[in-house]
């Protein structure tokens, strides 16, 4: 087993398929994400065509913990969320353009386990209950805790599991608990799940149980147009691209949904 590299790499092939793919000028595009987007700061280079002949080269900028630095007049033109809360509140406070918010992913909650063969049916593994803990990311601050909460709950188990429940601040540390060995089973996202196979191959998912997802409320992840970036080609050019099949075929093969 590999721990994944959380990098954004479905964020990152998004971006070097739409360097390759726009006919624009090139020009820095500036990007702030936010929750499991990126792990660390980066800067990520796109080529830029006009034509057939590349013309420049511009660059993508990611910045976590991005919402307190655009509220604080931080130059980024684009707003990709791991929720649908902050980009609602970017345009309520007038920091987003009106009616420029959609939505570029949808996470899928999963029940996963490194352990080869210990479950197929999850639902049927959680009620017959012959495990120690599994782990949820907080309900209160992370969606997909909720989203656990909410499939649990759906099964009549959020009580029944309470001494058994081990709580992450974040999915990430959730999934660091299974991955660590501190809970035998855990509620994680499935682009996490698809992270771990693509470093690992097949043997890095040996138990995996998509929860269904009539069993908790969408998990929204949401963009907006910042008002910094409102006349720039740009980032309209990439909103457009996101919007686009090549980014949604992306999307989808990191593990999430799209609408």
């Amino acid at each position: 087993m590999y721990m994944p590299k959380w990098t954004g790499t479905a964020l990152l092939a998004t971006v070097i398929a739409f360097g390759t793919a726009q006919g624009v000028k090139a020009e820095d595009v500036y990007v702030a994400g936010g929750g499991k987007l990126h792990r660390r700061d980066a800067r990520h280079h796109s080529r830029v065509r006009e034509g057939d002949r590349a013309q420049g080269r511009g660059e993508l900028r990611l910045h976590r913990q991005a919402y307190a630095q655009i509220q604080n007049g931080a130059p980024f033109w684009i707003f990709l969320a791991a929720d649908s809360a902050r980009p609602e509140k970017a345009e309520a406070e007038g920091l987003a353009v009106a009616g420029s918010r959609f939505t570029y992913a949808k996470g899928k909650l999963t029940l996963w386990s490194p352990t080869k063969d210990l479950f197929t049916d999850g639902a049927a593994f959680l009620k017959e209950g012959d495990f120690n803990h599994v782990a949820i990311a907080n309900p209160k601050t992370a969606p997909y805790g909720l989203a656990a909460q909410q499939a649990l709950e759906k099964l009549k188990l959020w009580d029944a599991l309470v001494d058994k429940r081990v709580q992450g601040d974040t999915i990430a540390q959730a999934f660091q608990f299974v991955f660590n060995g501190n809970a035998e089973v855990g509620f994680v996202a499935g682009s996490q799940v698809v992270a771990v196979i693509k470093e690992a191959g097949p043997k890095g998912a040996d138990s995996v149980w998509d929860v269904p997802e009539s069993d908790y409320a969408p998990i929204v992840q949401q963009a907006v147009l910042l008002k910094k970036g409102e006349d720039k080609p740009g980032a309209a050019a990439f909103i457009a691209f996101l919007k686009g099949e090549i980014a949604k075929e992306i999307t989808t093969g990191y593990g999430y949904a799209v609408e």
